[in-house]
């Protein structure tokens, strides 16, 4: 057969016929083409902690490098147990209430899998991270989508409320939350505990920005809400809190009885997790000030990165945490915001993400994110290119 010959795959039924390329894809990509500096994708341009790649490196000359078990390594599990009840002040046994992930994503879709079934109803609260819908149709459920108050981003318990049936099945739920950087109050938190009280409603709580809060402000885990961490696999991410991205290590922590089955579906789904950076991870995680220092290290940022917006015709919302700030553009142009974030980039050099890509029905209200969780050299050129407006 000719080289040039290609062959036609049968045809079939796609899982996620809506879905095409992420936004983050798209962007990053038309960044790098046109030089611009990249504030869209949500991942740090600098290194990690050099001590942290010391401690891979020698589990790896350990011989550390064969299949872990699959829960992940002992160590590491114990770690996370003690920071989460020295923090939020729950005791989850690291032996059957623990688990690694490769990444937060991951943990995420096995906590739909292991969940819900066909018929069932997940809801999210829009804007949200884009991959909560798809995970939650793969699973053969329903999603059944709640707007965050516009302008606030705070959670409507009304709304909330008037959302859940008899077919809901879990709520999944972002704090500090992307894309809007606010963060859920103690108070909000209790709101939805109460909600959920008389309900069997799961809690998916995704938390990998735990450590990035400002002003003072704390992180109220669902871990630290009794009745709320009853009902729920609490998500964090090693990649967002020691700037690894790239490495895709996560964990989730649950009752007992939700692990068990959150561990049915990861031990076919993924298996288990990279075993050098799971005992590099644990060794340095006996330091917590790696972790209780990064509010101020990106407060730093923040508050460099805002005191440039000052300077712009760009206006600032509120960033409580995470590492992302929006700003709202009306005062420079009257285009949608993904033609408008195209426009940034390719004519002012600057990369940034449409706030309605995490919109189902890409609800406008000329709002652009920005990452600043970058070298200081790269948030000056990226200001400096911003001031033209």
């Amino acid at each position: 057969m000719p080289a040039t010959d290609t062959l036609t795959p049968p045809r079939f039924t796609s899982r996620l016929p809506q879905v095409g390329t992420t936004i983050f894809t798209v962007m990053s990509a038309l960044a790098q083409k046109t030089g611009a500096v990249n504030l869209g994708q949500g991942f740090p341009d600098f290194e990690c902690d050099p001590a942290l790649l010391d401690l891979v490196n020698g589990a790896m000359r350990e011989g550390l490098n064969q299949y872990p078990p699959m829960p992940g390594v002992a160590p590491l599990r114990a770690a996370i147990a003690t920071k989460v009840q020295t923090l939020y002040g729950r005791r989850y046994d690291p032996d059957t209430e623990v688990t690694i992930t490769a990444g937060a994503t991951q943990a995420i879709l096995t906590a739909v899998l292991c969940c819900v079934h066909p018929g069932d109803e997940v809801i999210v609260l829009e804007p949200c991270y884009d991959s909560y819908a798809p995970n939650i149709e793969l699973a053969g459920g329903v999603v059944v989508r709640v707007p965050l108050d516009p302008g606030t981003f705070r959670p409507n318990f009304d709304a909330i409320a008037t959302a859940i049936t008899p077919r809901t099945r879990a709520i999944m739920v972002n704090s500090p939350h992307n894309p809007s950087a606010t963060v859920w109050t103690a108070a909000e938190m209790q709101r939805l505990s109460e909600l959920l009280a008389p309900t069997d409603i799961l809690l998916i709580s995704d938390e990998v920005y735990e450590h990035m809060v400002f002003d003072g402000v704390p992180h109220v885990s669902a871990a630290s809400i009794p009745a709320l961490a009853a009902r729920s696999f609490v998500v964090s991410s090693f990649g967002k809190t020691y700037h690894v991205t790239g490495w895709k290590i996560g964990y989730v922590v649950a009752p007992a009885p939700l692990m068990a089955e959150f561990r049915k579906v990861h031990q076919f789904n993924v298996f288990t997790v990279n075993t050098p950076m799971q005992h590099g991870l644990a060794r340095y995680m006996a330091e917590p000030r790696h972790y209780l220092e990064l509010p101020a290290f990106y407060q730093r940022k923040r508050d460099l990165f805002l005191a440039g917006l000052q300077r712009t015709r760009l206006r600032p919302l509120h960033t409580q945490g995470s590492y992302f700030q929006c700003v709202d553009y009306s005062q420079v142009s009257d285009l949608p915001e993904a033609k408008f974030c195209e426009w940034l980039t390719t004519e002012i050099g600057v990369a940034a993400i449409p706030l309605s890509a995490f919109y189902a029905d890409g609800f406008e209200q000329r709002i652009a994110r920005l990452c600043f969780a970058k070298r200081d050299e790269t948030l000056q050129t990226a200001l400096t290119r911003l001031q033209k407006l």
